[in-house]
């Protein structure tokens, strides 16, 4: 790890015995990051920057790439804008290159910009056309309201028309800013390579602050959404920890045996012993200064109501009399879910820029390891009891439901 004069931060992985190498510009801002008018306005930057960059357009974008077998892909959400790419290891300076004009050369052409909101609005459509997509972005409306954070990456019809090419320049002006910028790179790479790489195409980057991102707090409430399909969809949202808490881990293994495989309590409790529902789970989200655990599920509608009865019935008990074995299986679950991760290229450039924005620092996979297996069925049990403070979130679509169900 190095951080150049103006704030970027490089970090490198090499994994000697690969052919190929990651690399990924990540940005520690997202859609929480842009203005409630322009809603969606992040999705929109990273969509644009394939439509021209530097010297190439949209097609000698594509080109470039694929002359070279390489793949060059992005994604926005709440909080991460992030560019990256895989290619052979003779052609990361391409890979560079490309990802270093997105971010400082962009076109940005309005012409473009029309054409590509219709593209936006087809995914947009998407989304509210699968209820499993759509109860999620209730769910962070429900949680956090107004807030930022509250809001769906994509926006919505109205915000995405009222989006121009200066707006799309400003946020990657006032956003984009070096200190918020992680280069990582794993696989067949030379770290001093990649370091003299990142200074020429980064390093005269302007070191400034930046747009204040602002802070969130979980709220709770309801957000119910009654156009009918064949299942009832909803979630039930808690209060979580931030990235940086240091219950996480124990946090993690109590989702995990709550929710997280088949063997959690309901799973077994929702699908194997009642047939209440055949998609059911549980999940955390971290972020900087807040924190959110959801329920998922997928049931009949006529039996909405008493799944999620039964479910916060499952979470409450949890809290009491989550076992040593319990706690065990879901540890050795995350345990190698992290260890897999970290076989691949990809999975080690995403977990060093993820661990510099929470930490500052790279943690290692021994730390990590070490930080689940501090987790006993106590401190399980305390991380669980913290979600159980009063406030909760409900979003359903399909049905309605009350925060008192």
């Amino acid at each position: 790890m190095h951080v150049l004069p103006n704030g970027l931060t490089v970090a490198v992985d090499p994994l000697p015995d690969a052919q190929s190498v990651v690399l990924g510009v990540y940005a520690m801002v997202g859609s929480r990051s842009e203005p409630e008018h322009l809603n969606g306005l992040a999705h929109v930057v990273e969509h644009m920057v394939f439509k021209g960059a530097g010297s190439r357009d949209t097609r000698q974008i594509a080109e470039a790439i694929e002359d070279v077998g390489g793949i060059i892909n992005a994604w926005t959400a709440r909080d991460q804008t992030v560019f990256y790419g895989r290619t052979l290891a003779k052609d990361a300076p391409l890979l560079a290159e490309l990802i270093a004009d997105f971010l400082r050369t962009p076109h940005l052409n309005e012409e473009h910009l029309e054409r590509e909101k219709t593209v936006i609005l087809s995914e947009l459509g998407e989304v509210i056309d699968s209820p499993d997509d759509l109860v999620h972005d209730h769910l962070f409306e429900a949680a956090f309201g107004a807030q930022p954070l509250g809001r769906s990456v994509l926006g919505c019809e109205e915000s995405l028309a009222a989006i121009t090419a200066e707006d799309c320049r400003a946020w990657i002006r006032d956003e984009l800013v070096p200190s918020r910028l992680i280069l990582a790179a794993s696989g067949k790479v030379d770290p001093d390579e990649i370091l003299r790489m990142a200074e020429r195409l980064f390093g005269d980057m302007e070191n400034w602050p930046g747009v204040p991102i602002g802070r969130a707090e979980f709220t709770g409430g309801v957000r119910n959404d009654r156009r009918e399909f064949e299942q009832a969809h909803w979630c039930l949202g808690l209060p979580g920890f931030a990235a940086s808490d240091p219950r996480v881990p124990a946090l993690s293994v109590f989702v995990q045996a709550t929710g997280g495989g088949m063997s959690s309590r309901l799973f077994q409790e929702l699908r194997e012993d009642r047939g209440l529902a055949y998609s059911v789970s549980a999940w955390q989200q971290a972020y900087a200064d807040t924190g959110i655990v959801a329920l998922s599920c997928a049931a009949d509608r006529n039996r909405a109501v008493e799944s999620m009865h039964l479910a916060r019935a499952i979470l409450a008990d949890g809290v009491e009399t989550l076992s040593d074995a319990e706690v065990e299986r879901a540890r050795t679950q995350l345990e190698a879910g992290l260890l897999m991760s970290f076989e691949g290229a990809q999975g080690r450039a995403d977990h060093m820029a993820r661990s510099i924005e929470v930490f500052g620092r790279i943690l290692s996979v021994d730390d990590l390891l070490g930080h689940l297996r501090d987790v006993d069925a106590a401190a399980a049990r305390a991380a669980g009891a913290a979600l159980l403070d009063g406030r909760a979130a409900i979003a359903s679509v399909g049905t309605q439901l009350a925060l008192a169900a």
